[in-house]
């Protein structure tokens, strides 16, 4: 990447950065923050208007595949002295963090996860260390949701070079990384293709463990593989049932028919 590049793309995420503050609620922020019990900043915007600033950026700007990543990788990071300087939203604290290191901004990262999924056509599976990355350091359902459902899903489907990613992530010691293996996944089974032995491979090793997320991500798949082929879930599900928490039976068996929901539930 050229000087200039690197510059334009620093241009371009403080315009972002301005523009978000500039839609910012001091009451909105203190709401979301407490909700997701966060520890980073908050501006205090909406969804939809995230996603307007990225569209706006993103319109503005032909990037490349190394600028879509230096922008989100900008993005994703705590906002230098120069963003701090402009927009009119205050933070709900001061932006420091321990020692007096800057505290990254949760919109900042929203908008970073957006940049990748809106650019993942000029994404492949070279990008996975670097989307786990992310996902490591997400530490929220907020941002993990979108990254594994509407950026690695189609990626991996794309790609078969994101498919030893998805196998080491499936193992891994966060269970951020887990729920991410499963729920990348969800998409292409609510439509009728997907790799449903690979997920059952996944969701088999997990179904025992006690993490919320996980137990939810299984049976999030597993109802909407349901919406196509309610037999397949029914078959995986009945000589699991009782190795399977509440929370993902619950789920799973959601679209079954009263028989097949009857015994799957009797088989608990």
């Amino acid at each position: 990447m050229t000087s200039d590049s690197r510059y334009n793309v620093q241009t371009l995420a403080e315009a972002v950065d301005r523009d978000l503050r500039a839609r910012g609620s001091s009451e909105r922020a203190q709401k979301e923050k407490a909700y997701l019990k966060s520890e980073l900043l908050h501006y205090g915007v909406s969804v939809p208007d995230t996603h307007a600033v990225v569209r706006t950026a993103l319109r503005t700007a032909k990037l490349s595949h190394d600028e879509v990543i230096d922008l989100a990788r900008t993005l994703w990071a705590a906002p230098t002295s120069s963003d701090d300087s402009a927009g009119n939203a205050e933070p709900t604290d001061t932006g420091a963090g321990p020692a007096g290191h800057p505290t990254p901004v949760h919109e900042r990262r929203a908008a970073a996860t957006m940049v990748l999924i809106q650019s993942k056509d000029r994404l492949g599976g070279g990008d996975a260390d670097f989307i786990g990355g992310l996902l490591r350091e997400a530490m929220t359902w907020a941002l993990v949701d979108p990254l594994a459902g509407d950026l690695i899903e189609p990626l991996s489907e794309r790609d078969a070079a994101f498919d030893p990613a998805l196998e080491r992530w499936a193992s891994d010691e966060d269970f951020w990384i887990r729920d991410s293996a499963l729920l990348a996944h969800l998409v292409p089974l609510r439509h009728g293709r997907g790799d449903f032995d690979r997920f059952s491979r996944f969701a088999d090793a997990m179904l025992e463990e006690k993490e919320f997320f996980v137990r939810t991500a299984i049976g999030w798949v597993l109802h909407d593989t349901s919406r196509k082929r309610p037999d397949l879930v029914f078959d995986w599900i009945l000589p699991r049932a009782h190795r399977a928490s509440g929370v993902t039976i619950r789920e799973a068996v959601k679209r079954l028919s009263t028989e097949q929901r009857e015994a799957v539930l009797a088989a608990r």
